[in-house]
């Protein structure tokens, strides 16, 4: 087997450098300038060509660049490079706030989102850190490039702006891959999973426990099509593991690796005592395309968010709002949107606006310099479109709507709806339209009240139900936790309503409603719910605190650690826990049974990281568990960043969890450092542990797990972020072992 396995390798290396072409490095920026044929493309940015301030080894000069929010140093070739095999640069900052992407300007193409941070955490200011990025291996995501037509390359600053120096720009022809041992982990039972990059010769490899050695009896080698730069090579042993100090050395490779087996943590899996998942808790905000919905099975789609207030179908115009400097902008077909979702295998959510203005065309903005010269800010791209806040930060006198808008009502959207050739399953009645005043200012700036959503919730639910009478609805899409209990108007609205909160007021008047139409308009409480700790250091401390935050969507002891633990600002039992789907199924019980419960936008804290993918993990865990009926993560997770390896491990290329849950017993819990789900389906089991511990492995005993084949998936922990899977069997229930800062997926085959 193993001369097999360096055959494979051979051939691998054999066929990359057949397809490779030898040509010189292609300089882009060297000392002073531009090279020859480069076109300066940037926006937005102060820059100078020649700045001899800071520069890098003995280069006369460098590139200063100064972009301000969301700017960009942008260069275009006059021709194309493709096939390169990566891009070289010299930087100094203080750590920049910079995204790079490579694009094709005449196929409108672009590759993944790179992030600086997630090629170096290091770059300073006065001192040039020397940076690759590797075309086969994107940081980030280690996917590939591809063999496009690239002409162009942009350095864009985040929402603070970005500050540094930049020199020695050069697209590499060659990058030379070390042949490496990356690293090696035990995996359930009797693997360890080995990860290389390169060529490398595995067949001295040798593993041993507490110094006795282990025989390989298998080896199983996987290199994922959409990251094919690193590989795994699943060494399957002869006896299974136990407690104690696990050994995996490569001479050849160069490369050592000891884990120390911690004790199991003992507990037993019940399939007997069963509730059904929902599918729709798999759903996101806008997916790209459909081999997105089915590479990640995503089962609901939703169009929403703040421009979709002011969606006009008649042209299908858009406006921002104050997201962005209240622009109207032109916008794809709803109607469009909703017929290939649904031919992709996802059902939809779709936004109908519900207040009395959507957007007249895709040119007008509300806050024109020339009207409104004294404002704080204006669109970097328009210059004359401002964001209609004043320098002390109080709100420009709002303009008259018709300058941007056109009128909208009931009657207008009940004929839109009744015309769609695509029929959505569920419409919601707006979105966060309780904080109107500031998301909409110019078209609705007063204060929006209990009485006044409600109002409108009734009236665009009931047009949508005559319009689409088998259609479901779901409102009132509230932001956050402050606006569940209150409203714009604050604590005198609470008081004119009896002193009772928001939500549970609202769920009274929609009761009251059925009772005396007979009609239900309300059919899913719907909610945004974002964590409230701040994890913005994304330091160790804030990626701790990320993974256990997953606590406040179920956890009646947890109390929240931010400022809802202390201030909570509402009238309802144990203020200090959210404990989301338990409150929320309470009160729609106590207020207004048979209604479900949604969250139409919810998001990992950070997408980018490692700790984003395993929340994620966890939480698509709790809303299967504790019987959510439909959640879309906002916005678009990148499908192959760690947020869509989540939904890839629960639900990727047609391998679902479950449809039903199993109860899990755990003699130790431990919430804040993981989480065990499982599910059953056709009498097989399916399990998800997700590891929160950075650098410590978990074991289990787990009672009633059948030995026998089971299909494998994971990602994280020293293996990356990558769509790692395979097939191995469990010889044992007694010890299956899960590494640091690793989710896994296991079915029964």
């Amino acid at each position: 087997m193993t001369p097999k396995l360096n055959l494979l390798r051979l051939a691998v290396c054999v066929a990359f450098t057949a397809i490779h072409t030898v040509k010189a490095d292609l300089a882009i920026y060297t000392d002073g300038a531009l090279a020859q044929g480069w076109e300066n493309w940037s926006w937005s940015s102060d820059i100078n060509f020649a700045a001899t301030d800071e520069r890098s080894g003995t280069s006369g000069s460098s590139m200063s660049v100064n972009s301000s929010a969301y700017a960009a140093l942008s260069v275009k070739l006059e021709g194309t490079f493709p096939g390169y095999a990566g891009l070289r640069f010299d930087i100094a900052g203080a750590q920049p706030d910079l995204s790079i992407t490579i694009q094709s300007t005449g196929d409108n193409d672009q590759s993944p989102t790179i992030s600086l941070s997630t090629i170096s955490k290091t770059v300073v200011d006065g001192t040039f850190s020397s940076l690759l990025i590797d075309f086969n291996n994107l940081p980030g995501t280690g996917s590939q490039l591809g063999n496009d037509t690239w002409d162009r390359l942009t350095f864009q600053a985040g929402g603070n702006g970005a500050v540094y120096h930049i020199d020695n720009i050069v697209l590499v022809d060659e990058i030379v891959t070390t042949p490496e041992v990356l690293s090696a982990e035990p995996l359930t039972d009797h693997y360890v999973a080995v990860t290389t990059q390169g060529a490398v010769d595995l067949s001295d490899i040798k593993v041993s426990l507490n110094g006795k050695a282990i025989k390989i009896v298998n080896f199983t080698t996987y290199t994922p099509v959409d990251t094919p730069s690193k590989t795994i090579t699943y060494l399957q042993l002869a006896s299974t593991f136990s407690q104690g100090n696990l050994t995996v050395s490569s001479a050849s490779g160069n490369a050592t690796f000891t884990t120390v087996l911690p004790a199991v943590q003992y507990g037993s899996i019940v399939q007997q005592v069963s509730t059904p998942i929902n599918p729709h808790i798999y759903g996101v905000n806008f997916p790209t395309s459909a081999s997105y919905i089915q590479h990640l099975g995503v089962t609901i789609s939703r169009w929403g968010g703040n421009a979709v207030t002011a969606y006009n179908p008649s042209g299908d115009f858009t406006n921002a709002g104050s997201d962005w400097y209240f622009e109207n902008r032109g916008s794809d077909s709803a109607d469009d949107w909703v017929g290939w979702v649904g031919a992709a295998g996802s059902d939809s959510l779709l936004t109908v606006p519900a207040l009395d203005w959507v957007s007249k065309d895709t040119t007008s903005y509300s806050y024109p310099k020339e009207m409104y010269p004294d404002q704080q800010k204006f669109d970097p791209y328009k210059d004359d479109a401002g964001n209609g806040i004043l320098p002390n930060g109080s709100y420009v006198t709002p303009p008259n709507p018709n300058n941007v808008y056109t009128p909208w009502n009931t009657s207008l959207a009940k004929t839109w709806l009744q015309g769609l050739k695509n029929k959505p399953l569920m419409v919601a009645i707006d979105n966060e339209i309780e904080i109107a005043s500031g998301t909409h200012q110019d078209m609705h700036p007063q204060s929006m009240g209990y009485d006044e959503e409600l109002a409108r919730v009734i009236a665009f639910g009931t047009a949508a139900k005559e319009a689409l009478p088998d259609v479901l609805v779901v409102a009132p899409s509230t932001c956050s936790w402050w606006f569940y209990w209150t409203s714009d108007i604050g604590y005198s609205d609470n008081a004119a309503h009896n002193n009772i909160d928001f939500l549970p007021w609202f769920l009274t008047q929609m009761q009251a409603h059925e009772n005396s139409t007979g009609k239900r308009v309300l059919d899913y409480l719907d909610l945004h719910y974002y964590f409230a700790p701040d994890t913005g250091a994304n330091d160790a401390a804030a990626k701790a605190l990320r993974l256990r935050m997953t606590r406040s969507l179920w956890d009646t002891t947890y109390v929240d650690e931010s400022w809802i633990g202390s201030n909570p600002q509402n009238h309802q039992w144990n203020p200090t826990s959210v404990n989301f789907i338990p409150r929320f199924k309470t009160l729609i019980q106590i207020n207004y049974p048979g209604t479900k419960l949604s969250i139409s936008e919810w998001d990992s804290s950070d997408d980018t990281d490692l700790t984003g993918g395993l929340v994620t993990v966890d939480v698509l865990g709790i809303f299967g568990k504790y019987g959510l009926d439909s959640a879309t993560y906002w916005v678009t997770p990148d499908e192959l960043g760690p947020v869509g390896l989540a939904y890839w491990l629960f639900r990727g290329y047609g391998t679902y969890f479950a449809n039903a849950t199993a109860q899990v017993n755990l003699a130790t819990p431990l919430p804040d450092t993981q989480g065990v789900y499982a599910g059953t389906q056709n009498g097989k089991l399916s399990l998800v542990i997700v590891n929160k511990n950075p650098d410590t492995p978990i074991s289990f005993y787990l009672a009633n797990v059948p030995t026998g084949t089971y299909f494998a998936r994971h990602f994280g922990g020293q293996a990356g972020v990558a769509k790692w899977q395979t097939t191995l069997s469990l010889k044992i229930n007694t010890y299956l072992v899960v590494p640091a800062y690793t989710a896994l997926f296991l079915q029964q085959q």
